[in-house]
């Protein structure tokens, strides 16, 4: 066939789509409307990643690579929750920061974004339900924690909703070359996850630390002999040479980002469930909080400490358990972790 004739086929197979995206649209509009009568959540994350798995199982032997086709539909998807709601994400701002791509990779483009100021914001616009989920890092896989998102949980009513895990490649960003470089900026956590590479090649400059890598991006934007640290999106976004891909020290660099919302998310039956409590100041008791786990055999992934900032050598323990809080046995475990702690609360069960 010609090039002509291709592109006569490929417009006939745009029309096809076209239409069927529109019938999609009604269904899915009719779903949005049982939803709404039945006080359900729009978005379903349970619902969502059996959905992507199935598509992709169906795409085996196509020329669509899995990535692909989860990129496709998660535009798809986010043009639908659009279309049935006015559904708003708060993030840590401003745009550019990786924060800001897990929530794009969680909800696609066509839903409106709120970037905030602070971690405390976040959970604020979700609160107060200006917004209606909100997107905050949770842990780094070579720098820990993030103990600002753990100590907001102590007082807050939200839930864990969902997660993402995104990896993490950072960038040399900078509009004039390498060798001319005198200043480098980045978030302080992006800083720590280049640290190696910082020192092999700009030992003699010590990085400045911002309060995001987009701020930073700013900077080096419009200062003279500055290079900034981050995702290629700040290249983009702030029009910025990209002069050296992946220079983060560990390869697999992945940080987990939570989503959160004033419900949690229906059991899927592969979960995980959050959940924190403090421990009497007696020798033993934490062993006896974690007790029930061991004896249902309940597999625990995860385990932090952060002072409660209430008394004294008080702790807060958050830890990640196997299965779902409504599941009886889980739930079971976690009534009897109550009996020996002075505190305890589920902040969320879902997908895994």
């Amino acid at each position: 066939m010609s090039l002509e004739e291709q592109r006569i086929k490929i417009d006939a197979i745009d029309t096809d789509i076209i239409r069927l995206l529109n019938e999609r649209a009604d269904v899915v509009h009719e779903i949005g409307e049982i939803k709404k009568q039945n006080g359900l959540e729009i978005y379903a994350p349970e619902r969502e990643e059996k959905l992507l798995r199935s598509l992709c199982k169906k795409g085996e032997g196509g020329r669509l690579p899995d990535d692909s086709i989860r990129a496709i539909y998660r535009e798809i998807m986010s043009a639908a929750l659009a279309l049935e709601e006015d559904l708003k994400i708060a993030y840590l701002g401003p745009a550019g920061t990786w924060t800001h791509q897990a929530a794009i990779g969680k909800f696609g483009h066509s839903v409106k974004y709120l970037p905030q100021p602070s971690f405390g914001d976040v959970f604020n616009q979700v609160e107060r339900r200006i917004a209606d989920y909100g997107v905050v890092p949770i842990e780094n896989s070579t720098e820990g924690a993030v103990t600002h998102t753990l100590d907001l949980f102590a007082d807050s009513p939200l839930k864990i909703y969902g997660q993402v895990m995104l990896s993490i490649e950072n960038n040399l960003m900078a509009n004039c070359p390498r060798e001319e470089i005198q200043q480098i900026y980045s978030h302080p956590q992006i800083i720590a996850q280049c640290r190696g590479w910082l020192a092999k090649n700009f030992n003699e400059i010590q990085p400045i630390e911002k309060s995001s890598s987009a701020a930073a991006a700013e900077i080096a934007a419009k200062e003279p002999n500055s290079a900034v640290l981050g995702g290629s999106l700040l290249s983009e976004l702030y029009n910025i040479n990209l002069l050296e891909r992946s220079i983060q020290d560990i390869a697999n660099n992945t940080t987990r980002f939570l989503v959160i919302s004033h419900k949690t998310c229906p059991p899927t039956g592969n979960d995980r469930t959050s959940v924190m409590f403090s421990v009497r100041d007696e020798p033993g008791s934490l062993h006896r909080a974690l007790e029930p786990f061991e004896k249902l055999s309940i597999n625990m992934s995860k385990i932090e400490s952060r002072p409660s900032k209430r008394r004294a050598w008080e702790y807060y323990f958050f830890v990640d358990i196997a299965g779902h809080c409504e599941e009886p046995e889980l739930a079971n475990a976690i009534e009897e972790v109550g009996k020996n702690c002075s505190f305890v609360k589920t902040l969320g069960s879902y997908p895994a």
